[in-house]
């Protein structure tokens, strides 16, 4: 596999992780530059990191991990995106404060159900001829990339919507939860 095709791959892996960042930047109140490269770091640790697993799952477990990551995925980005709907939702007697930032398991939880994709194709990865180290880090380089920017577009969008940002963050992590069940049964 060429650069120019690992680099492809790598942004293609990221896209998901650049969605669901523009919601939850957008469910931010206005989240500054170190909140988006706080969440691109912890999304582009995790990224490189799956592509390694799903290399060594591929050196014993093949089928299994092709048999139910897709609903992995499904589950866990379903269960965070009507968190984040019914939270939306939900009528707050007081005015409460604003959220700064979100917390790091629930971004570590949402960083993992996005690159439960990039574990499979670290599965394939194991049959073919690539470095996986140097594949791993150009995925995650790129999903941080990527995750940045889709947190500062959402710091744009935020103040637009107001609290239908979360509404439609959690909406956007079904949706993906959604197209991942459906590519695998496509």
């Amino acid at each position: 596999m060429n650069f120019s095709a690992l680099l492809i791959l790598s942004f293609g892996m990221s896209m998901d992780a650049f969605a669901v960042a523009i919601g939850k930047g957008a469910a931010l109140q206005r989240p500054r530059l170190r909140e988006a490269l706080r969440t691109g770091l912890i999304f582009g640790v995790i990224e490189t990191l799956t592509p390694l697993v799903g290399w060594g799952l591929g050196q014993f477990a093949t089928h299994f991990v092709a048999r139910w990551d897709h609903w992995i995925a499904f589950t866990l980005l379903c269960f965070l995106g009507g968190r984040m709907v019914i939270e939306g939702c939900r009528q707050h007697a007081a005015p409460c404060e604003p959220v700064q930032q979100h917390g790091l398991l629930l971004l570590a939880a949402t960083a993992v159900a996005t690159s439960l994709d990039a574990m499979a194709v670290g599965v394939s990865l194991a049959f073919l001829q690539v470095n996986i180290l140097l594949t791993a880090l150009l995925i995650g380089l790129c999903t941080f990339t990527m995750t940045t920017i889709g947190m500062l577009i959402g710091r744009l969008i935020g103040p637009l919507l107001g609290k239908r940002a979360e509404i439609l963050g959690g909406a956007v992590l079904i949706f993906i939860g959604a197209q991942i069940l459906w590519q695998h049964f496509a």
